[in-house]
């Protein structure tokens, strides 16, 4: 390439014109327009001019000329239509070089100043051609509308992170900040990178925002979303993860009420037999408000007529409407030590459809006829109307049911019950149950004594209602969704003994629950078959197993076996979701009383020796942790006292040694 010659080349997104002052080996040596001196493999070149200037004229003066090409370069370019060109062009589908290109957008005789021109128009605006060295090539009609949808957005992308990073540095400046409501897309962004770091749909434009405004990216930006204001310091993340909303929408809620008027307006069912003469109880936690589930008994002959009287929600709740898919998107009713979350509307759950006690409620009633040692003689389902005569709490029960003779029948029966199924293998795990809550903030942590004559009773009462409604089922010959579990994986407890080492390492040996449209056996309960339906206001798979015997007496269609198969599908995830979100919740809190013990010893059970570490359980608070591997040797079922040395609940650590 001779000395002299015009050429351009592409810098940093900027066209640099400039003359050649030598070449060698395919690397040609320049003078810009800004009067650098640089070099250049020849394929970089972007365009050569057909024109030269002197180099002998001095570098001062080949700078003025090469700025005043330039200039007289971007005169021309603004004078070509590109969009025009396109319109015309766009359906030859072939490459067009840049002299005919050229010969489009002049009269006259084409230089290399018109043809420089129209190389940088189109690279300026680089929707409507594809750019190659020299030519052209139209982009089809979806492919523009395609690259300006992505321009429009990374310029937009672009504008969030200018003015995000900006507003955010002020506001964190600030001693009480706010956010206004045009900065709720940041929010967004800031959220999602919180909640799901890499994984989220804006990494890099959340990082991007977080590095502008000179905040460590590498930090999570969840302390900045409580200095906005945003979230709480407590704030539930995975509420958020799962999008689970804690409220019901304004269309939902007026759905509810239609419901209800609906149900109140509607006759009873013919059919129904009325006990509200019988004495029921209830007997619940304390602040229960949604009661779904009552006892009644009765001494006859030898024995007793023991009776479960479940709330029938779906004469008010009729499938397929929106507050029936609202119930099956949530699944269950979510219980956490900070918040309740309610698979229905309070409307429908504590109030039309909850037994309250004096308020005849429209019911599915079980009665078994047991005799001395409580083997069931015969049973019966039906629908009903009962009266609640006693609203108990755990805790009242007893303290009454040494003295009150229903109680103590009951729970005589109830022991009896168990002691069947004991027999039959059923494997009943003796652990104590951690209560969390929070009471006007302050965390309590309680266990609670799951075998207390009152949880005892109720739990057995509705494991009978649960299992007598099964085998209805599998005598009608209708299909609904059972529950089954296959023996235990290893045995380490015998009936409902054992030490706490081995009923907590027994969990870990169970077998898998299995839901089936055919019964089959549930070892665990040590029962031939066995569904849920004694929790209708709280769990959907409860409520279709109440539609199906209401299907069965004739009251409303049953589900067919496809629907019950999607029904099973569509609460599994939730479920899921659902079982982590307990789960993890109550350990924040419980980590967060913990936060107040650092300094303090508890009392450990070793679990098992890992490779660096011991795996222990704070028998107080029935939390795993880990202890590293010392000069100390443990065993399995050692008891230690250790010391809590660190704990924050918001990474969920927590490091304990030995005291």
């Amino acid at each position: 390439m001779e000395p002299g010659t015009i050429v351009e080349y592409i810098d940093r997104k900027e066209i640099i014109c400039a003359v050649v002052l030598g070449q060698k080996n395919q690397k040609v040596r320049m003078l810009t327009e800004h009067n650098r001196e640089v070099t250049l493999g020849e394929n970089r070149l972007a365009h050569v001019g057909d024109k030269r200037l002197d180099p002998k004229i001095g570098r001062d003066a080949l700078t003025d000329e090469l700025r005043a090409v330039a200039a007289r370069r971007r005169q021309l370019q603004e004078q070509i239509d590109v969009e025009g060109l396109w319109e015309v062009l766009h359906t030859e589908a072939t490459w067009i070089d840049v002299q005919t290109m050229a010969e489009f957008c002049f009269d006259g005789e084409i230089s290399g100043d018109h043809t420089s021109a129209v190389m940088r128009a189109m690279f300026e605006d680089r929707l409507y051609f594809k750019f190659n060295t020299g030519r052209f090539f139209p982009n089809a009609a979806e492919q523009v509308a395609r690259i300006a949808a992505q321009s429009a957005e990374e310029s937009r992308k672009a504008r969030i992170i200018s003015e995000g990073s900006r507003w955010i540095r002020q506001a964190l400046q600030s001693e009480h900040p706010c956010v206004p409501t045009d900065k709720d897309e940041i929010i967004e962004i800031i959220k999602s990178l919180s909640l799901y770091e890499k994984d989220s749909a804006h990494y890099k434009t959340g990082k991007e925002i977080l590095s502008s405004s000179g905040l460590d990216p590498k930090k999570n930006p969840f302390y900045i979303l409580v200095k906005l204001g945003v979230w709480s310091p407590d704030e539930n993340l995975n509420l958020h993860r799962f999008g689970i909303s804690d409220s019901f929408s304004p269309a939902i809620m007026e759905a509810s009420g239609q419901l209800i008027r609906e149900g109140v307006e509607s006759e009873p069912d013919s059919g129904r037999t009325d006990l509200t003469d019988l004495s029921i109880l209830t007997i619940d936690g304390q602040g229960t408000l949604d009661f779904d589930d009552a006892i009644s008994i009765e001494p006859k002959g030898d024995g007793h007529r023991l009776g479960i009287h479940i709330t029938d929600v779906s004469h008010f709740l009729k499938k397929g409407g929106p507050v029936d898919e609202e119930a099956l998107a949530r699944a269950s009713s979510i219980y956490m030590p900070d918040k309740r979350i309610p698979m229905l509307p309070r409307a429908l759950a504590e109030d039309i459809c909850s037994l309250k006690e004096g308020e005849d409620r429209l019911a599915i009633s079980i009665m078994a006829d047991l005799d001395g040692s409580a083997k069931v003689l015969s049973y019966e389902v039906f629908p009903s109307i009962v009266r609640v005569t006693r609203q108990l709490t755990y805790y009242q029960a007893n303290q009454l049911v040494r003295e009150d003779p229903e109680l103590r029948a009951i729970y005589e029966l109830a022991q009896k019950l168990r002691e069947i199924r004991l027999k039959a293998a059923a494997l009943q795990l003796i652990l104590p149950e951690i209560n969390v809550w929070l009471d006007n903030g302050d965390i309590s942590v309680t266990r609670i004594n799951r075998e207390s004559p009152s949880r005892m009773m109720v739990s057995e009462c509705m494991i009978m209602a649960n299992w007598l409604a099964a085998r209805f089922f599998r005598d009608h010959g209708q299909a609904t969704i059972y529950r089954s579990q296959k023996p235990p994986r290893q045995r380490l407890i015998d009936g409902c003994g054992g030490t706490l080492y081995q009923n907590w390492m027994q969990r870990r040996f169970l077998s898998r629950l299995v839901l089936s449209l055919e019964p089959e056996s549930h070892a665990g309960l040590g029962l031939d078959a066995y569904v849920t339906l004694t929790s209708p206001l709280r769990k959907y798979f409860d409520l279709v197993t109440q539609r199906q015997l209401r299907g069965l007496f004739g009251m409303e269609r049953v589900y067919s076996d496809e629907e019950l198969a999607f029904i099973t599908q569509a609460v599994k995830e939730p479920m899921r979701y659902i079982t982590v979100l307990q789960k993890e919740r109550t350990r924040y809190w419980t980590l967060k009383y913990l936060e107040r013990l650092v300094g303090k010893n508890q009392e450990a059970l070793v679990l098992e020796k890992r490779r660096q570490t011991y795996v222990l359980l704070l028998t107080e608070y029935m939390m795993e942790c880990t202890l590293p591997v010392s000069g100390v040797e443990l065993k399995p079922e050692d008891r230690v006292e250790v010391k809590i040395e660190r704990v924050n609940a918001r990474s969920d650590t927590l490091t304990i040694s030995l005291a």
